[in-house]
């Protein structure tokens, strides 16, 4: 066994050399691919309209390295300018050097990661060389457009939605900072085994002049297909203006209920350690807005400390001024003639926060534009959203339906496929070392696999 034991080669080094051969092998393929299609479109261009000038090399960084395409450059006799039909054909920028697919890559882990910077780290890592800085990613996201709508299949007449506010530091402002309104829509909640997910969920960032709560119902009735004389909704939040604004919009419509979290750690601030926190918690627990009430009007003026004094009066005053928010929203529910079976206690209001925070905070500030092409692109890989990234101008080409797009594509790959024995036959080194080494035999049995 000794004898097969060697020092030189591991199982990364073969992983990483096969990797990057497969990259620089398929780069040329792509450039095929490329080339054909640009060829056919040549053929089939209305030659009266697009006057061929001659061909222009461009060099594209690729998931497979640095790509050279040789495409034909065209002077468009009814617009008047220089067009590259290629470019058109497939919508993407040429003359950009990026990649549709490398671009969103890395807005992917901008998004994912924790800074611009490690994403321009983890994209030299995955493609094996330095092919976008941190500046460049940023201005991809900042330039990207959030395609934000996507049909949603409305599931029953009750909508739940959480509300809050996301503080975000400004750069270069006169405001050191500024709130970001942050709504999570579902329709309830499902189990898949131990786990429990929601159902039809979409977060919704506020980022217009419209009225929060006007914007909101737009983008029920929008996505979901909401009825607002029919369906009922059910808001989630604490005590912040804006907020509860949504009690006097949606009326009898809507129910409010003040977010347990905030309030438990409330209570937990201000009565940790006093007699009475055992059982305003237990009142709490209970669902009893009532009996909250009264023990915490109680308690007022045996707290030690004139700031706690004050909490507890203000938290007092809200809760009165809201009736109903400490109260469970199913038994309002049930009272409408809604079935109520698996509906579940809301609050993942603080989740959603820390899925927005952990990119947006952590000492970081921004410019407005960047916490909001930030904010969007969270949404679109959350909710599974199109990102259009940075895209060719569409010309009108006459061969541009579908099926003659797919139909050209499938063209050129099929030449291509053609040629792809030529990619791995002879082309690896350790196939042309000597027989009778483990590495040797194992490599070989891949080939033509």
């Amino acid at each position: 066994m000794q004898d097969y034991i060697t020092d030189g080669v591991t199982w990364k080094d073969i992983e990483q050399l096969l990797f990057r051969h497969m990259q620089k092998e398929y780069g040329q393929l792509l450039q095929q691919v490329l080339e054909d299609i640009d060829h056919t479109l040549a053929e089939k261009r209305d030659k009266k309209r697009y006057a061929l000038k001659d061909k222009r090399l461009i060099r594209m960084q690729t998931m497979f390295g640095e790509v050279e395409v040789k495409r034909n450059y065209y002077f468009d006799r009814e617009k008047r300018r220089y067009v590259c039909l290629l470019d058109a054909f497939l919508q993407f920028e040429g003359a950009h050097g990026v990649s549709p697919l490398l671009e969103e890559t890395a807005i992917h882990l901008a998004v994912t990661g924790s800074s611009y910077r490690q994403a321009a780290q983890s994209l030299e890592k995955l493609v094996g060389y330095a092919c976008m800085s941190h500046e460049t990613i940023r201005q991809l996201i900042v330039e990207a457009e959030v395609d934000g709508h996507r049909k949603m299949e409305k599931k029953g007449r009750v909508f739940f939605i959480e509300a809050d506010g996301l503080y975000v530091k400004r750069q270069r402002s006169r405001m050191k900072g500024k709130e970001e309104k942050i709504v999570t829509i579902h329709q309830g909640w499902e189990k898949n085994g131990k786990r429990v997910s929601l159902v039809n969920r979409r977060y919704y960032v506020h980022q217009t002049n419209e009225p929060i709560w006007e914007a909101v119902e737009s983008f029920l009735v929008k996505e979901y297909g909401y009825d607002p004389l029919e369906d009922w909704v059910v808001i989630n939040g604490d005590g912040a203006p804006w907020i509860t604004a949504c009690r006097e919009y949606f009326g009898d419509r809507g129910y409010f209920q003040l977010d347990r979290f905030h309030v438990a750690r409330e209570i937990r601030q201000l009565f940790r350690g006093h007699a009475r926190y055992r059982a305003i918690r237990k009142t709490f627990a209970s669902w009893d807005e009532e009996g909250v009430l009264r023990e915490l009007t109680s308690a007022i003026g045996t707290l030690e400390h004139e700031e706690k004094e004050k909490q507890l009066e203000a938290l007092v005053r809200r809760i009165e001024e809201m009736p109903g928010c400490l109260r469970d929203y199913r038994v309002w529910l049930k009272e409408k003639g809604i079935d109520t079976t698996n509906m579940r206690a809301m609050g993942s209001a603080e989740g959603t926060m820390h899925v927005f925070a952990k990119r947006s905070k952590n000492g970081r500030s921004w410019k407005d534009a960047g916490i909001e092409a930030m904010l969007r692109a969270i949404v679109a890989i959350k909710d599974t959203l199109l990102i259009r990234t940075r895209r060719g101008v569409m010309y009108g080409v006459e061969e541009r339906e579908e099926t003659k797009r797919e139909a050209i594509v499938k063209k050129a790959m099929k030449r291509v496929s053609s040629r792809m024995k030529e990619v791995i036959r002879d082309n690896i080194p350790y196939f042309r070392q000597s027989s009778g080494t483990p590495i040797y035999e194992v490599l070989q049995a891949l080939k033509g696999f």
